[in-house]
Parts: C-alpha cells; structure tokens; sequence
C-alpha cells in the first residue's frame, strides 16, 4: 500500500523499519521538529527523522498538522493509508479521513488501559502484570478508536521501562505488518473498546522522579524500574563533601527495616516507609550506569549512610 507514516522515537522505528521490509510504498515520513539532542544541545533530528533520511524517505516535520496548508499537502499525497506510532500530536479529522482506508495506531497497552503519552512507564509503575500492543482505527478522540489486533506481553519482575519497551517495539513491528496485510485484504475486523477499565497514561514530569523514601518499597521499586532509563528516579546520598544525587535505574524489594532513607547494608539496601528496597544499578551524577555491585568499588556507602 502508499502509506505516510507518523511518528518520533525509537519505538517507532521498529515498525517503520518493518514496514519497508514489508514492501509498502512510504509516501512521507511525518515527524517532530528537530529539537536540542545530547551534551551539546545541538539540533538533531528524532529517530525516526534519522531513519527516514538514511533511506531516502522524504520527510516532514510541522509544527501543527492543524494548519491548512499541511492538511493539504497531506491529502495531496494520495494514500491507502496513514500509520501512527508515537508521533506526539493529535491529528484533526481532516488528517484521519484523508487516506482511502484511513489511519490505524499502534499503540503500548492492552486498550482502555493507559491510553496517553506513558503507557509503557505508567503499567510498571503501576505494578501491572501484563500489557501489551494494539492495533487501532484512529478516532479523533485520545485513542479511543476500535482495536483491530492485539498481543499481551507479561510484565518480569526486574522490568524497567527501557527493556519493555524494546519488546512491546519488537512485538508490535510484527503485528503491525500483519494487521496492515488484514486491513489490505479487507479481512481486518475493528472491536470496539470495553467501556470499562479506562486509565489514562499521563506524561511524566520531572518532579515525579524524586524518590520519597517514606512511601512503600513496593511502590519505590515501581517507580525505580518505571522510569528507567528515563528520565530516571533519582535521590541524594549523604556525604561529608555535601549531598551526591544517584539514579536509581534498577532495584528488588529485599527484607529490611530502618528509618525511612537509611542505606541498611554495604551492597544498597535502602529502608522505606515499609519494607526495603534493594538498588540493583545506579548512576552517580556526570557518571555513567553501573551495577551496584561496580559503583561501591569507586564509591563505597557504608551501613547507616542517609538517603535523602
């Protein structure tokens, strides 16, 4: 089919890639503009910018697909159909109905749930067993719109958002391009959403990543691998040269009991407000990760060492 692909990060890459091994016709790649990347700050195109431009895919990065001139330039293309992955605007209906079959989304949970800009992060965060990837006729409500296909992904117990991610991305490469090929032959059948079940994803701000050490070590060590790698839960270790901010990008609920912020032991066992959380993988401020284990050879903390 001609399709114009909407779409920003990694995770979409995965099915733009997949698309293209698939056969289809990519009209255009739409993404977000270029904006400030890396150390430097330079301007660098998103991911799946960088992906198109390698392939010679023509690209386009509006501001607003609300402006009549894009609106225009869009339906000008001509297309089967318009896929959307994570592009980060929300399309008006002018967009949606252009394409002759119109637009499908692949979208991170299992629908209702976490509809939004952070389902991947919110799930673990919120100590979900399962998720998943769904295929869905685009509506101009905030995906909303029937489920076309489905697959359920287990959530492990060290999961953190980064490594979810890269399997829900592989996942729904895969059935994308099997939905795709329904949508083609007119075999694909859209189930409307269950009315029940609804959460919505809110986006992650960067004061929730502070960590509370007198919340639970259950809901810690959620928010821990939830916002892992990014923008990653960080707290300030004690020292006698002033507080040293850490990340914590990895951890277990261990036994344990102290003062809410007490580091427990020598290998980060850290005491909650109920139980302890054990930190797995950290990140001293200007450093890279580093397994605990690693990090404590260059930068020991000794039982009784404060948390803030």
């Amino acid at each position: 089919m001609r399709l114009a692909f909407l779409g920003t990060p990694d995770f979409a890459v995965a099915c733009l890639a997949a698309l293209v091994e698939a056969g289809h016709e990519i009209a255009a790649v739409y993404s977000q503009p270029q904006a400030p990347r890396g150390r430097g700050q330079d301007l660098k195109p998103s991911p799946a910018h960088a992906y198109a431009l390698e392939r010679g895919i023509p690209v386009r990065t509006p501001a607003s697909m609300r402006d009549p001139a894009e609106i225009a330039a869009f339906a000008d293309l001509k297309l089967d159909a318009a896929v959307v992955v994570a592009f980060g605007q929300i399309l008006p209906r002018e967009v949606l109905e252009a394409p002759r079959l119109g637009a499908f989304n692949l979208h991170a949970s299992l629908l209702p749930r976490w509809r939004g800009a952070a389902p991947i992060q919110r799930a673990i965060m919120a100590g979900d067993k399962v998720t998943g990837v769904e295929v869905m006729q685009m509506t101009e409500g905030l995906d909303e719109g029937p489920v076309l296909a489905s697959e359920t992904v287990r959530i492990d117990a060290l999961e953190t958002a980064g490594t979810l991610h890269d399997r829900l991305a592989a996942v729904g490469a895969d059935l994308l391009t099997r939905t795709l090929a329904a949508v083609e032959a007119g075999t694909a059948v859209a189930t409307p959403q269950a009315e029940e079940g609804l959460t919505y994803a809110k986006k992650i701000r960067p004061k929730e990543a502070r960590l509370r050490w007198t919340r639970s070590a259950t809901e810690i060590d959620r928010k821990i691998r939830g916002l892992s790698p990014f923008p990653g839960a960080w707290f300030e270790l004690a020292t006698d040269k002033g507080p040293v901010r850490v990340k914590a990008l990895l951890s277990q609920v261990d036994d344990g009991s102290g003062a809410p912020g007490q580091v427990l032991d020598e290998r980060l066992l850290v005491a909650c407000g109920e139980g302890a959380v054990r930190l797995l993988r950290v990140q001293r401020e200007g450093k890279g990760p580093q397994d605990a284990e690693v990090f404590l050879r260059g930068f020991p903390v000794a039982a009784g060492t404060s948390a803030l």
